[in-house]
């Protein structure tokens, strides 16, 4: 899978850019999508305008961890692993029973967006298994970004030459487009358009970014860490009138 982001939807974290790094324009020409397409020729490219592109491919998928893909009013969503209390959480947002991981998220995520005040942490924790999955709403422009807290799910990210944001499962097609301004996408963390990246496992912890270091010791972005040190400040739930878009206080 692989998604896209132009920077006026998700900025990229200044720590992801490594000096010469030697990244591209990925949106220019479409240029990531048709490497995408030629790694893996029965992929699917979904173009979101001025916001970015979807990828996506069933091509080379590891069977125990699979990819789906779904779009429900206007919320694009691609999904990888498994989900272990799929029943609970159908529960949880009255979803039916033909309901599959990918839209249990795009159901996590509206209500999130339109039933708030929910902590955005506290929807991520609540999907058990091993996941990383990449959502783009459309009407808000949000971007909507996690992985599991063992990082089960191979999965990626990195910023091109213009600053947009490049996420996919496969490390070369990231390396494709941001040379070495690329990382792992860190463990049981989440990204926001409005709140950039935080832990869900631990939601009052700054997170700190430390340069990698490949072999050849050329600095390669950076992992993001919990500061066990820094606590994020609490502003208190913020008071919206109920016809809101939560989106902006997450």
């Amino acid at each position: 899978m692989l998604a896209v982001f132009d920077k006026s939807v998700a900025k990229s974290p200044e720590a992801l850019q490594s000096p010469e790094s030697g990244s591209v324009s990925a949106l220019k020409d479409g240029f990531l999508a048709q490497h995408f397409a030629s790694v893996h020729p029965s992929s699917v490219t979904v173009n979101l305008g001025s916001s970015g592109l979807f990828a996506y491919s069933n091509d080379k998928q590891n069977p125990l961890l699979p990819r789906l893909f779904a779009v429900v009013d206007d919320i694009f969503c691609l999904f990888q692993g498994h989900i272990e209390n799929v029943a609970l959480l159908k529960q949880q947002y009255g979803l039916n029973k033909t309901a599959n991981e990918v839209i249990i998220v795009i159901e996590a995520y509206r209500t999130l967006r339109d039933r708030g005040p929910y902590p955005a942490d506290q929807v991520v924790r609540d999907i058990q298994g091993k996941f990383a999955f990449i959502l783009y709403d459309t009407t808000s422009k949000v971007s909507f970004v996690a992985a599991d807290v063992d990082g089960n799910v191979p999965f990626f990210w990195g910023t091109d030459s213009e600053g947009h944001l490049v996420l996919s499962d496969d490390a070369e097609v990231v390396k494709k487009g941001c040379g070495n301004s690329f990382a792992p996408f860190p463990k049981g963390c989440f990204f926001t358009s409005s709140g950039g990246l935080r832990s869900f496992e631990h939601p009052h912890n700054e997170l700190k970014a430390v340069p990698r270091v490949d072999s050849s010791g050329q600095v390669c972005g950076a992992n993001f860490k919990v500061d066990a040190e820094a606590r994020k400040e609490s502003s208190g739930m913020p008071r919206v009138g109920s016809a809101a878009n939560w989106s902006s206080n997450y």
